[in-house]
């Protein structure tokens, strides 16, 4: 088995899901007690929000090269940045890492495209849904990504991430206006939703919505669990 370097704590909610999700698909694969071999560098999620809202890039691609280069010396043999938004630095920590990092952007294309859409909806942080990285790499693959129009909606989404998502809380008034939202993106032509953050599947799931939904917490997870597998 291979071992994985997981860069987590961005944040520590949906990380405990990483890590339940990623052993859990070891069991299912190897069986018995087998379980994952792995290594969590769990960083300050208010190092990580900051660098990001203030638009330091150079910050957030700091902080996370430090955390891969920590996971490779301690043996690590793949990264898994765990939350959608570090991909946006993960084509330069790539060139700069010498170990595979396991991109949640192409494990979600992929689901899409075996799904067979086209036009999908994204929710996430404001930098995933308003920066490129995520929609490019979508396009790449053929498929159109539609985000929510309105500024302020963007904003909203962003709060209630860092505000309650972020910290393990669930509102049902935030659930309701998450559906409403999603529910404009399927009237403007969305055939699926992306929870492009990885704490939206907290208060979001598929039985919540009419149109298939993609949890990137648990496509990568998958993926980190196929590459850990092969032989």
């Amino acid at each position: 088995m291979k071992k994985l370097g997981l860069v987590g704590g961005i944040s520590w909610v949906s990380t405990i899901d990483y890590y339940r999700y990623i052993n859990e698909g070891i069991n299912e694969q190897l069986g018995g007690l087998n379980f994952a071999e792995c290594i969590l560098y769990s960083l300050n999620f208010d190092d990580f929000q900051r660098s990001n809202t203030n638009n330091n890039w150079e910050g957030t691609y700091h902080l996370l090269h430090n955390a891969c280069e920590r996971l490779q010396l301690a043996g690590a043999e793949a990264i898994v940045l765990c939350a959608n938004t570090a991909h946006a630095v993960a084509d330069r920590l790539q060139d700069n890492i010498q170990l595979p990092i396991l991109p949640i952007t192409t494990a979600t294309a992929n689901a899409i495209r075996q799904q067979g859409l086209h036009t999908v909806g994204l929710i996430g942080t404001k930098f995933t849904m308003e920066m490129d990285f995520y929609k490019d790499k979508l396009r790449e693959k053929g498929i159109t990504t539609l985000v929510p129009e309105q500024q302020e909606v963007r904003d909203f989404i962003q709060l209630t991430i860092r505000e309650e998502l972020g910290r393990g809380i669930v509102s049902a008034e935030t659930k309701s206006a998450y559906l409403s939202i999603i529910d404009e993106l399927i009237a403007r032509g969305a055939e699926g939703i992306i929870l492009g953050c990885t704490e939206i599947p907290l208060l979001i799931g598929p039985a919540d919505v009419p149109v298939p939904v993609f949890d990137t917490t648990q496509l990568h997870a998958q993926v980190a669990v196929a590459f850990a597998v092969a032989t």
